[in-house]
């Protein structure tokens, strides 16, 4: 799959904002310890490690969902990816078994879905990766009817690269991956949340 230098410029952007945040607490953390005061550098130990872990569960799942490419994984798998990026936050993930067994191409293409979810349920909820039509799905519970109009047009395809953000590269992205499976992205309104689904390409 070759993709616009847009889109890889986006996903750029991306990939740092989401990165920065517990960066910068590193930072700060790192600055605190300089303090005199053994409770002040107790604080700042533990603002390191938090921010610490929550950047490598970021990374961690980021790469296997951009950066994965055919041939063996490397690393934890990726339920445990997902389970680990979500840990200790508003939303819960449940990464069904069937899901489990499927190709990484599958569970890659899920694990973007999943992330996508995510951003339209902004007061938290829960997640539940399926595996379902001959492909992947994320059923979602709590408020909200599923992503924004114009990642929903990014998720598929119908959106041009130049209409493009940052906010909705990710799900353009998934939406290519959805065709290189022969599929379409589709968002459908459920009782409590919504599903983000895939179809057969002529279906």
């Amino acid at each position: 799959m070759t993709i616009d230098l847009r889109v890889s410029e986006l996903l750029m952007a991306r990939l740092c904002h989401d990165l920065a945040g517990p960066i910068a607490a590193i930072a700060n953390g790192v600055e605190l310890l300089e303090d005199d005061d053994p409770d002040f550098a107790r604080q700042a130990a533990a603002l390191i490690g938090d921010s610490a872990r929550a950047a490598s569960k970021r990374l961690q799942l980021l790469r296997f969902a951009y950066g994965f490419s055919a041939g063996a994984l490397a690393g934890p798998p990726p339920h445990l990816l997902a389970s680990e990026y979500f840990s200790g936050g508003p939303i819960t993930c449940d990464y069904a078994e069937a899901v489990r067994a499927l190709e990484p191409t599958w569970q890659r293409l899920g694990c973007n879905l999943l992330m996508i979810a995510a951003e339209a349920l902004p007061r938290g909820g829960k997640l539940t990766l399926l595996a379902e039509s001959g492909g992947v799905a994320v059923s979602a519970l709590g408020d909200g009817t599923g992503p924004s109009l114009e990642a929903s047009d990014a998720m598929s395809l119908r959106a041009s690269v130049d209409a493009l953000t940052s906010r909705t590269v990710g799900a353009y992205f998934a939406g290519l991956l959805a065709k290189t499976l022969d599929h379409q992205l589709r968002v459908s309104v459920e009782p409590g949340g919504f599903k983000i689904w895939c179809a057969a390409d002529g279906v």
